[in-house]
């Protein structure tokens, strides 16, 4: 399906205007099968059980300039509609036929022109309202950031949060707008680009009354003004709500029950023989005695020809074909606009959380004093009678340790982007590519800041060798190291569900990392089958320019490590032959160092990117 360019804006009572008229036809869809259950079956003969239909021959419409309300008790299907007109199930897994304007649907190019609100709130918590639905504007609309703000003063208006404009989201641990103003952020994130299709899961949720019906009267009059075609899920409306909707769908284990006007279905429940309590509104009784409506449906006497027709006041006629390719995604901005955009929104995030900035600093300067003040005995060079690189290696091995280590903290951030960056990439607000590249840069002078913070006190204290050159190079792995564990985390928090098996994965492989660092088992004693994970320690390069750093160079050939009977046995350049070190693995290292910080990135592109491909395939 090829969607027009919108050329023209609606004026209230012009007819100019395409609008989007959505229509199934005997749609059914069924969990996938797992082949694991028919090899089971087989190998163990046992009777698998069939699979069950989430929806089954579901024949419905959506009109332009009408609230359609899909209802039924939980389980019933609702959400798998939603999700299936919204392009979030692949129509290759459905069958039955979803139309839009009597065309077949193109999920890619139909997200051009809908919105699709989840009823969880997607929203980043420390960024106010009016910065939210600016940093959307300005990536899904064209043009200059004068007219995404003034889309921006324009939709807080029309929503009713100019009085929240500058107060922040909010989460669990700190306070911020109410529930039902979040919620009309959460609309309003997906009509900064004036979409003509809305569709909303249980908009209403979780709110008092007040609020829900401040939310479906928001809804009704960008139906009826703004000729909207709005498709919403609820469960339990009050009366005066579903006095708003034009058409009701009734769903029960996925069969449609009802599909017309509320008063139709009022007549329907008097054709079977019901009758509705005093104090109980119609929909809620309907969801109540949907088996014995379901039973009733062939006996009764009402026909679905008795839906009302379509209005004419919108054309809803075939889409006329364009220059669009079939299934190509087209963007608002450059690449490097992206990248702008995301770069500043993120750095907001990153500034505003305090349990992350402030203690992350304050953690590399502390650390810095305590490890200088502690192995500050190891500066002493002069003694004879004590083996001082030894406690210097221990201070090198403990260094990665805590740097690698420490930068865990960071994933938490990360699963909350995931989930923001896989609702918006869904909706082609920006490439994965500009979220990743834009992560990087924002992280690179950050991670600048704590690595000098961490070296600039250890390296002196420490007694470490007292050139400038010596403490750049030193300042520099210390920057190479932080980079690689942030791109370590942020690739598996790209491929991890959740917090607890994030954690687990990263801990596990850092510390098999520090294991065949060869510091506790020299590479020549690990096992041929285990070699590779020598090679794949973050721990191994960086350890190895700490040593050369300090005990090469012409330096080095000339310093006392160990000495007996008042004349030295080991030299600096000789414990590096010793450790199989050279001289030139001094830069090598570093250039392994970049390729795991680029290799991991690259990583952490692909994972999104087949996550997201895979949402809009």
């Amino acid at each position: 399906m090829d969607l027009p360019t919108k050329n023209s804006e609606y004026h209230g009572g012009g007819c100019e205007k395409i609008r989007y008229r959505i229509r199934t036809e005997r749609l059914s869809y069924k969990l996938p099968r797992r082949r694991v259950d028919e090899y089971s079956s087989w190998l163990f003969r046992r009777e698998v059980t069939p699979t069950a239909y989430i929806l089954k021959n579901v024949t419905c419409e959506a009109r332009p300039g009408e609230i359609t309300a899909v209802a039924g008790p939980s389980g019933a299907g609702k959400t798998t509609l939603l999700e299936t007109l919204a392009g979030m199930i692949p129509l290759s897994q459905v069958t039955g036929h979803v139309l839009v304007n009597d065309q077949p649907m193109d999920a890619k190019n139909f997200r051009r022109v809908s919105g699709y609100v989840t009823q969880d709130e997607a929203l980043f918590p420390l960024l106010t309202v009016e910065e939210t639905l600016m940093y959307s504007a300005r990536l899904r609309m064209h043009g200059e950031h004068e007219r995404a703000m003034s889309r921006v003063k324009e939709l807080l208006k029309e929503l009713g949060l100019e009085h929240v404009a500058g107060l922040r989201i909010g989460s669990e641990s700190s306070r911020g707008i109410s529930g039902g103003e979040k919620r009309r952020v959460s609309i309003g994130v997906d009509l900064v680009h004036d979409p003509d299709v809305l569709l909303l899961d249980e908009p209403t949720s979780g709110l008092d009354s007040a609020s829900a019906l401040h939310v479906a009267l928001l809804l009704k009059t960008m139906a009826t003004k703004q000729g909207k075609t709005i498709l919403l899920t609820i469960h339990q409306p009050g009366f005066r709500i579903l006095q708003l909707f034009d058409q009701i769908l009734l769903l029960s284990d996925g069969v449609l029950l009802h599909h017309g006007s509320l008063h139709l279905l009022e007549q329907r429940l008097g054709y079977a023989g019901h009758t509705i309590p005093r104090h109980v509104n119609v929909l809620e009784f309907a969801i109540e005695v949907t088996e014995a409506l379901f039973s009733s449906i062939e006996e009764s006497e009402i026909d679905d020809s008795e839906v009302e027709e379509p209005c004419e006041f919108f054309r809803t006629t075939p889409i006329p074909a364009s220059n669009i390719e079939e299934n190509q995604v087209f963007y608002a901005n450059t690449p490097f606009k992206e990248v702008l955009i995301l770069s500043q929104r993120f750095s907001r995030n990153i500034f505003r959380t305090k349990q992350l900035f402030a203690a992350r600093i304050i953690q590399a300067l502390l650390a810095g004093f305590v490890l200088g003040t502690i192995f500050m005995k190891s500066a002493d060079d002069h003694d004879p009678k004590r083996v001082i690189f030894q406690t210097r290696i221990g201070f090198f091995a403990f260094s990665l340790t805590f740097l690698l280590s420490s930068t865990t903290e960071g994933l938490p951030i990360y699963l909350q982007e995931r989930r923001i960056l896989m609702r918006e990439t869904s909706r082609g607000a920006y490439r994965v590519s500009s979220y990743v590249i834009s992560n990087t840069l924002v992280f690179l002078p950050f991670l600048l800041i704590v690595a000098l913070l961490y070296t600039t006190p250890v390296y002196w204290l420490v007694g470490l060798r007292r050139e400038i050159d010596g403490f750049l190079y030193f300042s520099l792995v210390v920057w190479m190291v932080i980079l690689m564990s942030n791109s370590f985390v942020a690739c598996f928090s790209a491929l991890v569900p959740n917090f607890i098996t994030g954690t687990t994965f990263i801990a596990g492989l850092m510390g098999s990392f520090f294991l065949f660092s060869g510091y506790f088992v020299t590479k020549e004693d690990i096992p041929r089958y285990w070699i590779f994970m020598h090679y794949l320690s973050l721990f191994k390069y960086p350890f190895e320019c700490f040593m050369i750093n300090e005990y090469g160079g012409e330096r080095g050939s000339h310093r006392c490590l160990a000495s007996l009977g008042g004349q030295c046995v080991l030299h600096g350049d000789k414990f590096l032959v010793e450790k199989g070190l050279k001289e030139s693995q001094k830069w090598s290292n570093l250039c392994v160092m970049m390729g795991f910080i680029i290799g991991y990135r690259l990583l952490c592109f692909l994972i999104l990117w087949f996550r997201t491909h895979r949402t809009r395939s």
